[in-house]
């Protein structure tokens, strides 16, 4: 079936499109209602039938003779450690953990929050709360003590289970004090605590609430797989808000479990017995959908890699991963091949290596500026596949579905609406736009499978932020376009859109003309507040390695590209030449951040940043430029 037969089938006929991807996984009884309203009126699907997400991914995989295979790869270059842990190793690991907490009194409904590094206790204890039908929320490991606390407070977890530290490159963070910390400054109190203590730092243990990894399974037994329905909630996932206050993203069991084993195929072209690598942390979406559930449902083996791009040891790190364990598909953020990029610009690191078992590279996290779309397919020779997706929908909105029909990709476009979603360009009146018309990215109800029915506590935010912008629609909050072949560029956040002399100027693009300049290694571009012209753009440029061209000829250069491909209208005069970015562990450049510092405004330094001296040195570099109520 080519791509447009299969997209029509699941915009023209959901329901029996959808019921054929949901017979090929193990339910405990087939779903007869394919798609239905919940009480608040919201889509949903398979709410009638029964299932259990781990026994999907790994009972079921036993089942059907993949008991040896492996189906995590563990490599943490950090600690120097490696690990390969087949299909049955983990259900018993998981069953065995399962039991361990249901001895704490976790019971099919209650919250754990998981405040993990990169390791297979984080992918087991996921897996375990699963399994008896509870519902889990990981924290990103690290994360400080008062957004824990935060968070903690909305899921109300029954447990917490964490690790005694993480180590980022060389440096131990220890998570206890953290979490000690957090629970003293959360109003909700867990019944327990389980601690899994890594020998890098060894953390002392509060009791009687306390117990170590260790001894919770030296007592436990294992637990079976207990039956939910295709709505009950598999996970929450906070992610950030216009607020301030973190989203407690839900999903749910069943078209959580539909979506990632359909897009594991549709999307990546990953059969059972292959590896794929999604080179993310479980703390994030990434890691939840492919990481550790689309992979597993799929009968696949994951790498689960402890690690940066670069600096573990090298920016052939990444490389070395694939090589070693066969890796067919690689997916990462766009900033992970900058970075690798800006150390090895040449590719010297690549061709160390036998990478004749990568076949393709995805992307996604954030845009993909054309000149890292370009340095990676020309390092590689592979497909490029950008894909846009959020933590709202779980899986690929936009994507070149490699396993039904790859299609001639476009840099800056993530081709073509992935099955399911009816992607529409709209103004903001809610009309639909015409071919190469920027507005608003919408998506026509209902959203298919996977996608999230609600914020966790909270319906009334959930239906202000993402449902009443477009009657029957819900609003992505980025901003795009369609060409002339349906091809989808997204141009970044709809707040991304700066206002020039009254000519609406797309950031993103502005990035994709800095980033092209050969000097350049990454960029962000902002808009600013002036009293003339409403906002004026200003770049901000990190240079590559060894790159001797001094910040007033870049900035000329930069203007000349910029009038040359946008216009003078552009108003494009300042470059401002960084050591770094400020952004999110994720790998998020902070654009807002970076506006409020520019604009004077007040600002908090979020929780998530991955480096904070890099705020005040942005700060600095804007004071010293004499940027508008830089402070």
């Amino acid at each position: 079936m080519s791509y447009q037969e299969e997209y029509l089938a699941s915009i023209e006929r959901p329901e029996s499109f959808w019921r054929s991807q949901a017979e090929k996984l193990s339910w405990f009884k087939v779903p007869e209602v394919i798609l239905s309203k919940d009480e608040n009126g919201v889509d949903r699907w398979f709410a009638d039938g029964e299932l259990n997400t781990s026994y999907m991914a790994l009972d079921a995989q036993v089942e059907a003779g993949l008991a040896n295979q492996v189906a995590i790869y563990y490599d943490s270059p950090v600690t120097d450690t490696k690990e390969s842990i087949t299909y049955q190793q983990l259900l018993e690991r998981v069953s065995l953990f399962a039991g361990a907490l249901a001895a704490q009194g976790v019971e099919k409904g209650d919250r754990v929050l998981i405040y993990m590094p990169m390791i297979p206790q984080a992918v087991v204890a996921m897996l375990a709360v699963a399994r008896l039908g509870a519902i889990h929320s990981v924290v990103f490991g690290g994360f400080a003590a008062k957004e824990l606390a935060v968070r903690i407070d909305d899921a109300a977890p029954k447990v917490i289970v964490s690790a005694s530290c993480g180590i980022e490159i060389d440096r131990i963070i220890d998570y206890k004090p953290l979490l000690d910390e957090a629970i003293t400054l959360a109003e909700h109190k867990p019944r327990c605590c389980i601690i899994h203590q890594r020998e890098q730092s060894i953390a002392a243990l509060t009791t009687p609430r306390d117990v170590s990894w260790t001894q919770a399974i030296g007592e436990a037994t294992p637990h079976s797989a207990v039956s939910v329905k295709g709505s009950d909630p598999l996970y929450i996932l906070y992610t950030s808000g216009t607020t301030g206050k973190p989203k407690g993203v839900v999903r749910d069991n069943g078209g959580h479990a539909v979506a990632m084993h359909y897009s594991m195929k549709a999307v990546y072209d990953m059969n059972p017995g292959e590896v794929f690598w999604a080179a993310s942390d479980v703390g994030w979406v990434v890691g939840h959908s492919y990481i550790v559930y689309a992979p597993l449902l799929s009968g696949l083996s994951t790498v689960l890699y402890e690690g940066k791009p670069v600096r573990t040891p090298d920016a052939g790190a990444f490389w070395r991963v694939v090589a070693e364990y066969g890796v067919k598909s690689l997916f990462s953020a766009p900033t992970a091949f900058r970075a690798i990029k800006k150390e090895d610009a040449e590719g010297v690191r690549y061709r160390e290596y036998d990478m004749s078992s990568l076949k393709s590279v995805f992307v996604a996290g954030e845009r993909l500026d054309p000149p890292t779309y370009h340095w990676i397919k020309d390092l590689t020779g592979l497909p490029v596949i950008d894909h846009w997706w959020q933590t709202e929908t779980g899986w690929a909105i936009c994507s070149n579905l490699t396993g039904i029909e790859t299609l001639p990709t476009k840099a800056g476009s993530a081709t073509m609406p992935s099955p399911g979603f009816d992607v529409r360009i709209l103004d903001d009146s809610g009309k639909e736009l015409a071919p190469n018309e920027q507005g608003s990215v919408a998506i026509k109800l209902p959203l298919p499978p996977g996608c999230f029915p609600t914020i966790w506590g909270d319906f009334e935010r959930y239906n202000e932020a993402y449902l009443t912008a477009y009657e029957g629609y819900y609003c992505s909050g980025d901003g795009g376009y369609k060409d002339e072949d349906g091809y989808v560029f997204i141009m970044g956040r709809t707040d991304d859109v700066i206002n020039v002399a009254g000519h609406r100027l797309s950031t993103g693009e502005m990035e994709e003309i800095v980033a092209d300049h050969p000097s350049v290694a990454e960029c962000a571009v902002i808009g600013i507040r002036c009293d003339i012209k409403g906002q004026l753009p200003i770049g901000f440029v990190l240079m590559k390695d060894g790159d001797a061209l001094d910040e007033i000829a870049l900035e000329a250069e930069l203007a000349v590209m910029m009038r040359e491909r946008i216009g003078a209208l552009a108003c494009f005069k300042t470059a401002l030449l960084v050591k770094r970015l400020p952004k999110t562990r994720s790998g998020k450049i902070l654009r807002k951040l970076m506006r409020q510092i520019a604009d004077g405004e007040e600002y908090s330094i979020p929780s998530t940043i991955d480096d904070p001296a890099s705020i005040d040195e942005l700060a600095a570099a804007m004071r010293d430029r004499g940027i508008r109520k830089a402070v």
